[in-house]
């Protein structure tokens, strides 16, 4: 199948556990699943708009093991953008996320142009927390990234975060608003801006 340029490819990457399928899966799907199981490697794909015109999102759910490196590789060869996951309530999670976050700097080089949001999931078990706010920020300015927390058990920050990782996108508009949900006043000033009158 040929690769279409329309598609937008998002990365999402973490340890096992931190919730990387269940933040996509609230975000696709709304929906919130208690039971972990493992990924190997999921696409999900969600229309989006794209430069005024509508793109497929494609969001990657990579394994949280370290077992498939060339697989890794290819997503980051790929991808246009990336979220990198950790739980607020696993110090180890955030640790798990360097080497990847260094993968991505010298598969991508020039990382400046490059979406990339540190998410700090699971926030809504704050008194299991490990890692604070203060820290998760400090990260993301030291990889000069986005950062946010975000819950996908109570669907805190969810869309928020994949609006915001497409904000990010300097290259190319791309939005989560498809024109078609636009209000019908737009529509119509859009209409009348096209029609021109000749004199």
């Amino acid at each position: 199948m040929p690769e279409q340029s329309n598609d937008y490819r998002v990365v999402v990457f973490g340890a096992g556990g931190v919730g990387k399928s269940s933040l996509v899966l609230r975000f696709v799907k709304g929906t919130f699943r208690e039971s972990y199981i493992p990924t190997i490697e999921d696409t999900y794909r969600q229309v989006i708009s794209c430069d005024k015109s509508i793109c497929t999102l494609q969001i990657t759910d990579t394994t949280g093991s370290h077992q498939f490196p060339a697989m890794q590789r290819l997503s980051i060869s790929k991808g246009h953008a990336f979220i990198l996951v950790y739980s607020i309530t696993s110090r180890q999670s955030l640790e798990e996320l360097k080497p990847i976050y260094e993968q991505i700097c010298q598969i991508k080089g020039d990382i400046e142009s490059i979406p990339i949001m540190l998410v700090g999931n699971k926030n809504d078990e704050n008194q299991n927390r490990e890692v604070e706010s203060s820290e998760g920020e400090a990260m993301a300015k030291k990889w000069k990234c986005a950062f946010m927390e975000t819950s996908a058990k109570t669907n805190h920050n969810v869309k928020e975060l994949f609006q915001e990782l497409l904000n990010l996108e300097k290259r190319r508009t791309v939005s989560l608003q498809i024109d078609g949900k636009k209000s019908k006043q737009q529509k119509r000033k859009e209409k009348l801006k096209g029609k021109c009158v000749v004199m």
